[in-house]
């Protein structure tokens, strides 16, 4: 342990450049920059509640279904850009790796850095629908700063594993595009569990109740629901929410962490 922290204080410059450097490319000859990072959360939020707020008719009570989605959306983004670039980020620095030796897990972590700094650029977009909705403000918002160090554990598990993956199967990028499209359609981002079954009948009760378990297991939706109760629905999310997401963290980042490791020497014989 003492010599990995040692090696990571060594190259830390180097992880500090490669986020800027990330930035740069990203928003170079843009007119508006770093502003995008709030305008694309705001105007995917302003679609899709003009279309399942009033055409498809999401009901989710007194709340304010604009910031339900925004909250929702831009945690799954921070997944999707964390664990797409992540994936891609060794064979992306196959020149660097060839040429000097630098620790191979610099690259994945890279990655997810810029994802969370760009998740917390996002959050002035949560901000400005918050107050124009009215939300208001509660002390469980101090717990989110915990919430999101649990989601960026859980991204760069995720994200530790597809790196590595990605360089010995290359179908990994493919795969990844389709899991990622069914997972955001099986998370309540744009809906909530109780409008998922409509029938009152017997059976169908029954199949609600199995796949409303089903959800709740589903990581996302306990990050994202923890998410919302902090900052819509001003309360604390339960020990089993909150162990929940501890767990998910924890797993992932042990997997990813086994993952990479075992693989990382045969890098240089496949990229």
């Amino acid at each position: 342990m003492n010599s990995f922290i040692r090696e990571f204080k060594k190259h830390s410059f180097l992880l500090q450049y490669l986020i800027a450097k990330d930035f740069k490319v990203k928003y170079r000859r843009s007119v508006l920059g770093m502003a995008w990072s709030v305008l694309n959360p705001l105007f995917m939020m302003i679609i899709v509640s003009a279309v399942f707020s009033v055409v498809i008719r999401v009901d989710i009570g007194a709340y304010s279904y604009p910031m339900y989605v925004i909250l929702g959306q831009t945690m799954f983004t921070f997944l999707s850009d964390a664990t797409t670039s992540s994936m891609q980020s060794i064979l992306s620095a196959s020149a660097l790796i060839k040429k000097v030796y630098i620790p191979k897990y610099i690259f994945p972590l890279e990655k997810v850095g810029f994802a969370f700094v760009n998740f917390f650029v996002s959050m002035v977009a949560v901000v400005l629908v918050g107050c124009f909705e009215g939300v208001g403000i509660s002390w469980h918002l101090l717990l989110t700063p915990l919430l999101f160090v649990l989601f960026a554990f859980f991204c760069l598990g995720i994200g530790l594993a597809l790196s590595a993956l990605s360089v010995f199967f290359r179908d990994t990028l493919h795969i990844h595009s389709i899991i990622l499209t069914a997972w955001m359609y099986l998370t309540p981002i744009f809906y909530n569990l109780d409008s998922l079954v409509a029938l009152k009948n017997g059976n169908a009760v029954w199949w609600k109740a199995l796949l409303i378990r089903v959800f709740e297991y589903n990581p996302m939706y306990q990050y994202i629901n923890a998410f919302r109760n902090m900052v819509l629905f001003h309360c604390a999310p339960t020990l089993t929410e909150i162990g929940l997401c501890l767990g998910y963290a924890v797993l992932t980042l042990i997997i990813g962490i086994l993952i990479f490791k075992k693989s990382q020497d045969k890098f240089i014989l496949y990229i």
